[in-house]
């Protein structure tokens, strides 16, 4: 019996947090006092679920009607309605943690464990922000495009260099280029039938949304990699591919997201692999010699 607890909990703890991406993911334009509310609903939830406006308003520090605003900023009729789906997406939960924050003391083993955590709870938000037609559409531009240009600035500049890879072994002719006026001539050297995929976390980094605007005007399909839909970068994309995810530890932050995001980069070569075969063939001709891993 206990164990049948047990997996209840922790069903209702992924439903629960596969909302909260789809929540984060929908929270990149707000008003800096609605955004403290939101903040609070997704690092804990339990909390918002089951206070009144006002205890919820004294917690973020803004007033009784900004939490209404919050909650139809993020697509729910009032803070009622909200409160009704935190109820409902999370079922039989009976907890949720909020991520640990690591001090300079931590042991090796809390290191591994918060990151193991951040992994698995930006992999959980994934499913719960991801839209299957954007991923279906972002398969169709790069099945089609003459070439692809992968883009990304600092931390996100990993997962661009990882979708280079990954597509070349698919067959895709796919270039990147780290340094910013190089990647700028390049972008604005694009044609219609290209595609330029960008990534970026917080899809509003200056230097990736000028080389992610220059490939726009130059007529290429636009594919974005980012947290949040409404943001400069989402908005200016043809395709956005939103991986959500609650705000976790500053040490985290970045490796939640990552794994995410190369989560999506994997789905898109697989899909594409699977939809056309002669990419795997072209692959072959060029050449490309990967280890034996059998």
């Amino acid at each position: 019996m206990n164990k049948d607890i047990g997996n209840r909990i922790s069903e209702g703890a992924q439903r629960l947090q596969q909302w909260l991406g789809s929540i984060h993911a929908r929270s990149g334009d707000l008003a800096a006092s609605e955004a403290k509310v939101v903040d609070l609903l997704l690092v804990d939830p339990l909390f918002v679920g089951t206070s009144t406006t006002a205890q919820v308003a004294t917690r973020a520090g803004v007033s009784p009607p900004t939490v209404i605003r919050a909650a139809r900023a993020i697509g729910f009729t009032g803070f009622t309605e909200l409160k009704i789906e935190i109820a409902r997406a999370r079922g039989t939960a009976r907890f949720f943690a909020p991520p640990e924050v690591l001090t300079a003391d931590a042991t090796l083993a809390s290191v591994l464990e918060t990151s193991v955590r951040a992994g698995a709870d930006a992999l959980t938000a994934l499913s719960g922000a991801i839209e299957i037609s954007a991923l279906d559409e972002a398969v169709d531009l790069i099945q089609s495009a003459r070439q692809v240009f992968a883009f990304g600035a600092g931390p996100s500049a990993t997962v661009a260099a990882d979708a280079v890879f990954r597509l070349r072994t698919a067959g895709v002719i796919t270039i990147s280029i780290q340094d910013y006026l190089s990647a700028m001539i390049a972008a604005r050297l694009l044609d219609p039938g290209d595609v330029m995929i960008v990534v970026s976390s917080t899809g509003r980094t200056s230097s990736t949304l000028a080389i992610a605007d220059a490939a726009s005007s130059a007529g290429a399909s636009l594919i974005a990699i980012t947290n949040q839909y409404d943001t400069p970068l989402a908005t200016l994309a043809n395709v956005s591919l939103v991986v959500g995810g609650a705000p976790l530890p500053a040490q985290m932050a970045a490796a939640g997201s990552r794994l995410a995001q190369l989560v999506v980069i994997d789905t898109l070569v697989a899909a594409l692999t699977l939809r056309d075969k002669e990419q795997s063939r072209r692959a072959e001709r060029a050449g490309i010699d990967l280890p034996d891993m059998s």
